[in-house]
């Protein structure tokens, strides 16, 4: 598997579970939790070092990697609903930019295929009246 679609698709579960947890835990056990998938992001982020991820996905990952480290800091400085709603943004943020990301993604697998099956049926006609 690819290592874009990979950290984009756990980038959307994490962001996804961070917009549930926001409305459905307590502070105390959310802003912990905040911390982890912020930590998360900016580890994730790190993947900006892989040159063969392009660049369009490579400047996504700098934007995971301040978001990510946006999260870690509000978890530690903020409290009550102000980070119960600063971590539903960034968990709603997180979602769009993998999103986006896998859009990206799938954008350019589909160029590939698009490109091999245009090549393909080109090809065909020379051999045709060859049979």
């Amino acid at each position: 598997m690819n290592s874009r679609f990979l950290t984009n698709a756990a980038l959307l579960i994490a962001g996804g579970f961070l917009v549930v947890v926001s409305q459905a835990f307590g502070v105390s056990a959310f802003m912990w939790l905040m911390l982890g998938i912020g930590v998360f992001a900016v580890l994730a982020s790190g993947a900006i070092l892989v040159p063969r991820r392009g660049l369009p996905q490579r400047g996504l990952d700098a934007t995971i990697g301040i978001l990510g480290a946006w999260t870690i800091v509000a978890s530690l400085v903020f409290s009550g609903t102000v980070v119960t709603w600063l971590g539903f943004a960034s968990g709603v943020a997180f979602v769009a930019l993998a999103l986006i990301g896998l859009t990206l993604h799938e954008l350019v697998t589909e160029r590939v295929v698009h490109s091999i099956e245009v090549r393909t049926a080109a090809a065909e006609p020379e051999f045709a009246g060859m049979h």
